[in-house]
């Protein structure tokens, strides 16, 4: 063979070689790296800008897409200790031409970090509203969409300021009185009884409590490589403190029940979606908020629309991201067309 072309594949393979490796030793070395990396990516793909806004002092970090058209905007507020990348697997079965804002949650991600005020229910209600006046959100009614503790502060927001909104949606949302507790609820009671702040499920600080994090949270069981969860822990520890100060404050007195004690006040069209445990399912799920939350709501608000999803855990939003989605659109339009029909007869 011919000394140039031999050259050539040496060349050839070295340069295919080169990034291989690279990825290779980010895998191993640095996965919390590539974790960083894989969210700018798919925000990227996505077409999701992050921006900042500012509210007397107090700055915002959020990502977003399009701009205020037919549709209504769609503000979606994130769970504990999540942030707001943890929407883009639903952002990209939501229609491009939407106006989408993921902000990250009061002390969350880019956010700022101030005092446990404003990581109760109440000071992220204040907070999240100074959020949509600084950007303009109000000026003609919104979507709002919570998980978890989102959804806790999103249905408290929505008892408020309804003026706001022109519906919310509710994702296995936190702050209710459960009729069936979950183990999770339970093992949280056994903790605050021992006063012991350490060992709370959604704080991991070892690769094998991150597993088992997951497992609580997750229906779909797989095996995640070593790797992987090392990465996932490794971006979470310098925040651990922190989330224990937050979530210390979420089960206190004035914010462990905030949805239950507001959701009388809830005047705007409210969609529930929840995970639940087929009957006949081989898994045992320990769900992290009982699916039993639905019927609270659905009982105290008459009119409201419930979604359950079977074989589904509490990351609903991760777990079925294209059925979320479409729930969503179905909703917001079957509201917008609610609404052009009542002024037409109006009229």
């Amino acid at each position: 063979m011919d000394l140039d072309v031999v050259n050539m594949f040496i060349i050839a393979g070295g340069t295919l070689a080169i990034p291989i490796l690279a990825f290779v030793a980010s895998f191993l070395l640095w996965p919390a790296a590539l974790i960083k990396v894989y969210h700018w990516y798919w925000r990227r793909r996505l077409g999701m800008r992050v921006d900042y806004s500012e509210y007397e002092g107090y700055r915002f970090c959020y990502s977003h897409r399009g701009t205020p058209g037919t549709r209504p905007s769609v503000l979606l507020l994130h769970g504990f200790s999540a942030h707001k990348d943890m929407w883009l697997g639903v952002v990209k079965f939501l229609p491009k031409n939407m106006h989408l804002v993921c902000v990250d949650m009061p002390g969350h991600e880019g956010t700022t970090r101030t005092s446990a005020v404003d990581y109760s229910i109440e000071g992220q209600v204040k907070r999240i509203h100074q959020f949509v006046k600084s950007i303009g959100l109000t000026r003609k009614p919104f979507h709002l969409i919570g998980t978890s503790m989102g959804g806790n502060v999103a249905g408290v927001y929505a008892s408020r300021h309804p003026s706001d909104l022109c519906g919310v949606t509710l994702i296995c949302p936190a702050g209710l009185q459960y009729p069936t507790e979950s183990k999770f609820v339970q093992r949280l009671r056994e903790l605050e009884q021992a006063q012991d702040s350490e060992g709370i499920p959604l704080i991991p600080s070892t690769p094998e409590e991150m597993e088992e994090m997951l497992k609580l949270c997750s229906y779909v069981r797989f095996k995640i490589p070593k790797q992987i969860l090392q990465g996932l822990v490794d971006v979470r520890i310098p925040n651990n403190d922190f989330y224990r100060e937050c979530f210390m404050e979420l089960v206190g007195e004035k914010s462990r029940h905030s949805l239950h004690e507001n959701m009388h006040l809830i005047s705007t069209p409210l969609q529930v979606i929840w995970g639940k445990k087929r009957p006949d399912s081989v898994y045992c799920v320990l769900q992290v908020l009982d699916v039993s939350g639905a019927s609270v709501l659905a009982k105290a608000i008459p009119g409201s629309q419930v979604h359950l999803l079977d074989n589904c855990g509490h990351s609903v939003v991760m777990e079925r991201p294209r059925k979320s989605a479409q729930l969503i659109m179905d909703f917001i339009i079957a509201q917008q067309n609610a609404a052009i029909n009542s002024n037409k007869k109006l009229s």
